[in-house]
């Protein structure tokens, strides 16, 4: 299945390739699906949780955006005609502040012919639970549910929108779907104006990235897809827009990815930040010294809600089948109440660079400095203590490598930052407990016998997440022991360009398919190593996994090229902007 998404850094949804609306939470990211399809039906009917104009007879469907915009065109093509539906959510500057309604705009033109169409729209509220009530208006409908209601507005005929009747498309028809306020425009010229100013703002946002010379329509896609993951109102960035897609078929690893996890969240801000795009991450760090704020030096979790929300308890929608019947539909994430000691670290890692970027309009001081140290103390007391490490696993708990690493990264980029604010005395201390750190790890986390950096300390199997040494500084690229460790890992791990995450079970049995984040981190160290042939020829091989509009999930089957998990990850799109910049050729090569 294709999917297009379209948002507005408020509220985001999912197209699929036939034009059908599968995915909208209202009234933002980890709210309730009112459309749910992609992930079931219901317990009524087949069409429940859509938003569709389905063409009779269809023969075939295309897609595309319009250029450098989050603005979603779909063109469906039959006997009786072609016809064009258009989608977006409006986002534009109005009255001095960002306009990011829960609304979704939608437009159906007749291209050729007399297409015959059905409009159905569905919503259900309560993760599929309840059917809303219907009320009606001349040009408008209202669905009512138990804790929200929505409005259509739209000048088709609501006889044929609520009777669900086949019709000739002989007109431009526009719908209007979200909040329940009453325009005060006709629906055409709402549609246009809102079409008009959201399509400016994205080609100027996307005009202002700073990209590489190559691969540019890949990097400004999986920007707009990363930009369109930050929840603007209180700066959180989740990791998916999704639930419950699987890793792999029938592997139960059904996740909730509608949250912000600081450790995606730091890769997208560092992502965006390459490409000059700082908004997000003076967002971000915002978000961030509130949770640091809330913490009081002590335990932070790894995951939190978009509005700082701690309990994300996990249960399950019963009233959905799951993703091509292959449920759980999950909804919160129990990592939440996990200890995973890399969050110090990432925190640290996310924040620094608002100490030393001079475009920024925030000013980081040595209040926001202090406010950070506790976060340090944390990752010095944790740094060789077991947790449940990057992957989460549920039923085990080692001294991760990389959760060491990123421990290391806490005390670092802290020493960094107090000798950036003439800060000695703060230097001294947390360059020293670095060190400290560093040593354990190239020490501990080194096997003799793989020859090669482990996942744990004294442990023996391969985990990708070493890979991160080089990236965050821990070790340099072309350090024999690394250099050993990607070999290792490309041989062990590698599945052409794709990689598994690790080589040992864990509490679902043995990975099944690549995770694509992992791939891109060793795109990163190849080329970092000097291995760029290499690199590129792996980078290639990621990019062609991409969807048909230049998006990317979660997992990829290498045997198959069929794409899992949660979508669009934020991790798969942050690979491909940084193994853009890393191997593209530099300006100067159009000279």
């Amino acid at each position: 299945m294709t999917l297009g998404l379209i948002g507005n850094c408020a509220v985001a949804g999912l197209v699929d390739e036939r034009g059908r609306l599968v995915w909208l939470c209202l009234p933002r990211f980890d709210g309730d699906p009112v459309f749910h399809h992609l992930v079931g039906h219901g317990p009524e009917n087949e069409h429940d949780g859509t938003f569709t104009i389905d063409l009779e007879d269809l023969s075939h469907a295309e897609q595309s955006y319009e250029s450098n915009t989050a603005i979603l065109t779909t063109v469906l093509h039959g006997p009786s005609g072609s016809v064009e539906i258009t989608d977006f959510c409006p986002r534009f500057e109005s009255q001095g502040r960002m306009f990011r309604p829960q609304s979704v705009a939608r437009r159906i033109r007749p291209l050729s012919g007399w297409p015959r169409i059905t409009v159905r729209l569905r919503p259900r509220f309560n993760w599929a639970e309840n059917a809303p009530q219907i009320t009606r208006g001349s040009n408008h409908v209202r669905f009512v549910g138990p804790d929200l209601t929505m409005r259509l507005t739209t000048d088709a005929p609501i006889d044929h929108v609520l009777d669900e009747q086949v019709f000739n498309l002989n007109r431009t028809y526009h719908f209007m779907l979200g909040p329940d306020e009453s325009p005060d425009r006709s629906p055409a010229e709402l549609y246009a104006a809102f079409h008009r100013d959201t399509s400016n703002y994205w080609r100027g946002w996307s005009r202002r990235l700073a990209l590489p010379l190559e691969w540019q329509d890949a990097v400004i896609r999986a920007a707009i897809g990363l930009k369109l993951c930050s929840y603007e109102p209180t700066g959180a960035i989740i990791a998916a827009v999704t639930t419950s897609i699987p890793e792999a078929p029938h592997s139960e690893r059904n996740w909730d990815y509608r949250y912000c996890w600081v450790r995606d969240a730091f890769f997208t801000v560092r992502a965006l930040n390459s490409l000059a795009a700082t908004h997000t991450m003076e967002r971000y760090f915002q978000w961030l010294m509130n949770v640091v704020a809330d913490a009081k030096g002590q335990h932070i979790q790894p995951v939190l809600g978009v509005g700082l929300e701690k309990a994300l308890t996990e249960r399950h929608a019963g009233a959905l089948q799951g993703y091509r019947g292959m449920g759980p539909v999950r909804v919160g994430n129990q990592a939440h109440e996990h200890y995973q000691h890399d969050t110090y670290g990432n925190i640290i890692l996310a924040a620094a660079p608002a100490f030393f970027d001079k475009r920024l309009y925030m000013e980081a001081d040595e209040q926001a400095f202090r406010m950070l140290e506790p976060l340090g103390e944390q990752s010095w007391a944790l740094h060789d203590q077991p947790d449940a490490g990057i992957w989460e696993l549920r039923t085990r708990a080692r001294i991760h490598t990389s959760s060491s690493l990123m421990c290391w990264a806490a005390c670092d980029r802290l020493a960094k930052i107090a000798r950036h604010l003439g800060l000695t005395d703060s230097e001294t201390v947390w360059g020293s407990r670095a060190q400290t750190i560093r040593d354990k790890i190239l020490t501990h986390a080194w096997s003799d016998k793989r020859g090669a950096f482990v996942e744990s300390f004294g442990g023996e199997t391969l985990d990708a997440s070493v890979l991160l040494m080089a990236e965050v500084g821990l070790i340099d690229a072309r350090d024999p022991r690394f250099v050993a460790t990607v070999d290792a890992l490309s041989s062990t791990l590698g599945r052409g360009p794709f990689m598994l995450r690790y080589e040992e079970a864990d509490d679902f049995g043995e990975p099944e398919v690549g995770f694509n984040v992992c791939a891109f981190w060793r795109v990163d160290a190849l080329a970092r190593a000097g291995r760029h042939d290499e690199a590129r020829e792996h980078f290639e091989g990621l990019l062609a996994a991409r969807n048909p509009l230049g998006l990317m999930s979660e997992d990829t089957d290498f045997r198959t090229g069929e794409a899992w998990g949660n979508f669009p990850q934020t991790y798969s799109l942050v690979g491909i902007i940084n193994g853009a910049m890393r191997l593209s050729k530099p300006w100067e090569h159009t000279v």
